[in-house]
């Protein structure tokens, strides 16, 4: 297991939440990977914390299921099968495709100019390179349709799947050429919000969805061909 140390952790009171953080991005980005057993005692001399305060944040991405504790093993990188990935994608194209037709309806002028701009910088980070910023914008896109779709519930539901979904997220863009191709959806789906065409914009949603599952079940498929990674040593 290997990766570069964040800054100083200060604050007693948030602690938990900062090692959570560092670790549910490092899962993210794909510095720790799925099947990767994680070191406790170097996790807790790389984050300069205490033991029980890393397992606290342990058993927080466990409840999120990005953490899986396994007899003998220790806290190991969670990995999502294919008919995991199957059914949240199932799950995810009923909810957002409703939430965007719904968005192409309610969402005042103001919140729609507000999407346009979450796309306009989902490019911008696009073409930065830099993951951890493309999925928070990816994230705030998500964010404005959710907000402006009339339906709490909704957002409820897929906040609730949010860790599974960004890590889904993450592998459907390490797929050749995804990226490029979901940036088109996205700008499609815009313009048939922007023409408040409901039922364009629940199609293109749609089939978003499907196409990022198509992606991501690639990868998953060949992941889940190769032995898992072994825990690795730390070095600073």
């Amino acid at each position: 297991m290997s990766t570069e140390a964040p800054a100083v952790l200060r604050k007693p009171d948030s602690l938990r939440s900062q090692v959570e953080n560092y670790l549910r991005e490092a899962i993210m980005n794909g510095r720790f990977k799925p099947g990767e057993k994680l070191s406790e005692r170097e996790l807790c001399e790389l984050l300069d914390v205490s033991r029980p305060s890393l397992r606290e944040a342990l058993r927080k991405l466990e409840a999120e299921k990005l953490i899986t504790m396994v007899l003998h093993r220790g806290p190991v990188v969670s990995s999502i099968s294919v008919s995991e990935a199957r059914d949240l994608y199932a799950i995810r194209g009923l909810l957002e495709s409703h939430a965007a037709s719904e968005f192409a309806k309610l969402a005042s002028d103001d919140t729609v100019a507000a999407l346009g701009v979450a796309v306009k910088n989902l490019n911008q980070e696009a073409a930065s390179g830099d993951r951890k910023r493309l999925l928070a914008a990816k994230a705030d896109f998500y964010d404005v349709i959710l907000n402006g779709c009339g339906n709490q519930l909704i957002k409820e539901m897929l906040l609730s799947l949010l860790s599974r979904i960004n890590l889904l997220r993450s592998t459907s863009f390490s797929h050749a050429d995804r990226l490029s191709e979901s940036l088109k959806e996205i700008d499609q789906l815009y313009a048939c919000i922007k023409a408040r065409n409901a039922t364009a914009a629940g199609k293109a949603a749609r089939l978003h969805i499907q196409n990022a599952e198509k992606a991501a079940l690639d990868v998953l498929s060949q992941q889940q061909t190769q032995p898992p990674p072994p825990a690795r040593p730390h070095k600073e």
